[in-house]
């Protein structure tokens, strides 16, 4: 069984990010960086008025949300090709072109959406059953730990089935269920590694996004106001969280292809 290195992944994701940096420029201004900044402008926060009580605050949120779902749903789709595409190029042998990356992004987004959605309904109706089942006891204490038990199982098996993305990118496997199947294998016995990995690398991402917006923050305030401002932090903060996103895909390729082992994709033969 291979153990992750965490420091060699980082290494070849950054990579793989430089080597193929003007071409993911293109890509995730469009697919990461365009969405997420229409989408921050055209649905802006909801404003809760001060002292508004919990329950029509909840209401408040739920509507305002429930609004903005057809709009979130689309940007989901568009980064989730996005990354697929980002993937091809980091990745595919033949060197694609943008335009063949980009046909092949669509094409693999349906066979992973399907995917998503199997886990999805596997894990949420697992939550329904075994709450109902616990609340039916009458003890709360049981329903209580039934849920962070739940809650710990969710992130187990999201850990488990992080590499879909790349197996599906890079292996060209079009079937939801041995994508999953795929992953699940590669990631035996690296769960904690791959978790302590995203963790940290989320962490830095936090601080970084923090320290700049906050930089940002106080130029805008002290140099525009209103929509200009309110456009201006939208712009760096999806200009940001786009460059994360690349990052984020390029470690996902560079732990697919070190847990693959040697008759892996040889995606490092690029930089040889």
């Amino acid at each position: 069984m291979i153990r992750l290195d965490s420091s060699a992944a980082w290494a070849l994701a950054t990579r793989l990010v430089s080597a193929n940096r003007d071409v993911l420029a293109a890509i995730a201004g469009v697919f990461f960086l365009l969405p997420t900044l229409a989408f921050a402008i055209l649905v802006p926060e909801p404003q809760i008025p001060a002292g508004l009580p919990p329950r029509e605050m909840m209401t408040l949120l739920g509507d305002a949300y429930g609004r903005a779902m057809p709009f979130l749903l689309l940007v989901s789709v568009l980064q989730i090709t996005g990354t697929l595409t980002v993937l091809v190029v980091m990745t595919a042998h033949d060197r694609p072109t943008v335009a063949q990356a980009i046909r092949r992004g669509f094409v693999m987004t349906g066979p992973y959406l399907l995917a998503q959605l199997l886990i999805g309904l596997t894990l949420g109706g697992a939550f329904v059953l075994f709450v109902s089942l616990m609340s039916l006891t009458g003890v709360q204490a049981l329903a209580a730990a039934a849920v962070l038990m739940i809650f710990a199982v969710m992130v187990y098996c999201g850990l488990r089935v992080m590499l879909i993305a790349p197996v599906i990118a890079t292996e060209n496997l079009r079937n939801p269920v041995a994508a999953i199947r795929r992953s699940w294998a590669l990631t035996r016995g690296n769960t904690a590694r791959i978790g302590v990995f995203l963790t940290l690398a989320g962490l830095v991402f936090f601080v970084i996004y923090g320290l700049i917006m906050m930089l940002v923050g106080v130029v805008l305030v002290l140099t525009t106001g209103g929509e200009l401002q309110r456009a201006l932090g939208a712009a760096v903060s999806s200009a940001i969280t786009s460059g994360a996103m690349v990052y984020l895909t390029a470690m996902l390729a560079a732990m697919h292809h070190l847990l693959s082992g040697p008759t892996g994709p040889e995606i490092i033969a690029t930089f040889e």
